[in-house]
């Protein structure tokens, strides 16, 4: 009987085009059901696709520290977040879901916005 031998996926091997790279985050948004660390992962999979050193230095970030940011153990502040997305020259946008009612935004009552200010 034969052996098959079998390697390790990579995704960051199939990012080639930016539209790619927009395809697959998109595609993350959706499955992330508010996991703020997978989104941080699939960053992290698109920032090695194009290079980390090069994605760290056009965020401004070190490469150590993006590598830990992105490794999907944890979920990084939103501004780093935001750089990386700028610098991967990828947008965030937003959309409201079709077919759904809207829904009404609770806002903190004057004695709930008072506290927080105190």
């Amino acid at each position: 009987m034969n052996k098959t031998t079998t390697t390790r996926y990579d995704v960051a091997e199939h990012l080639r085009t930016p539209e790619e790279m927009a395809a697959y985050l998109e595609a993350c948004l959706e499955e992330a059901d508010g996991d703020a660390a997978f989104i941080a992962k699939a960053l992290g999979d698109i920032a090695r696709a194009k290079g980390m050193a090069q994605v760290a230095r056009d965020a401004g970030l070190s490469r150590e520290s993006l590598y830990k940011a992105l490794s999907g153990e944890r979920s990084p502040d939103f501004d780093t977040i935001l750089k990386v997305v700028g610098a991967l020259g990828l947008k965030l946008h937003a959309e409201a879901p079709h077919g759904r009612p809207r829904s009404s935004i609770s806002r903190p009552s004057s004695r709930t916005a008072k506290r927080r200010a105190a």
